[in-house]
């Protein structure tokens, strides 16, 4: 279920200056305008995130750019940097690869995560900035904000949301927004 007070209350999103952040607690995602229900990793929320653990990383991230399927998704509004996704586009997650946590092109030598999905979770994305500045091997790899599964399933370490949802964040994104990710407390 979705609330959305700034819509309620006829308000306008956020101005071009401005930049949204993001805050997940409590099976809840919330920005300055609402709070939706979202799904995290099987694992759970972590301070020590390794890969393959299935554990969301807690602490607090920038957003970088965002990816969307351009033959389901229409081109957004951002000020985040988006493009559209292409068949070849693939997320290293093989942590002896030098390009690990990275964005690469198929076909790939080491192990990937293909980008270009059939299930729709991907449609579109934002890629969160954890362990990308710098990259540790070992660490975890590929953790964005993208569409949940139907009934929010949870992720192998992302935070995922409803499709609409994600589609009105997009354009209140920008440079300097932040996601916080939290256990409960």
């Amino acid at each position: 279920m979705l609330l959305l007070q700034s819509m309620a209350a006829g308000r306008a999103p956020a101005s071009p200056a401005s930049h949204e952040n993001l805050e997940y607690r409590g099976s809840r995602l919330r920005w300055s305008g609402g709070v939706t229900k979202a799904a995290i990793g099987r694992g759970g929320v972590r301070i020590d995130k390794r890969e393959g653990d299935g554990a969301t990383p807690a602490g607090t991230y920038p957003l970088f750019y965002g990816f969307y399927r351009g033959d389901r998704i229409g081109r957004l509004s951002s000020r985040l940097p988006l493009r559209p996704l292409s068949l070849h586009d693939a997320w290293v997650d093989d942590p002896v690869d030098p390009n690990y946590n990275r964005l690469v092109s198929l076909p790939y030598p080491s192990r990937t995560e293909s980008m270009w999905r059939h299930d729709g979770i991907y449609d579109l994305l934002v890629v969160i900035g954890y362990n990308m500045e710098p990259v540790i091997p070992g660490r975890g790899s590929a953790i964005f904000l993208h569409i949940a599964r139907p009934g929010f399933v949870a992720t192998e370490g992302c935070i995922a949301i409803e499709r609409e949802v994600l589609m009105m964040l997009i354009p209140l994104l920008g440079p300097g927004s932040t996601i916080s990710i939290k256990d409960r407390g």
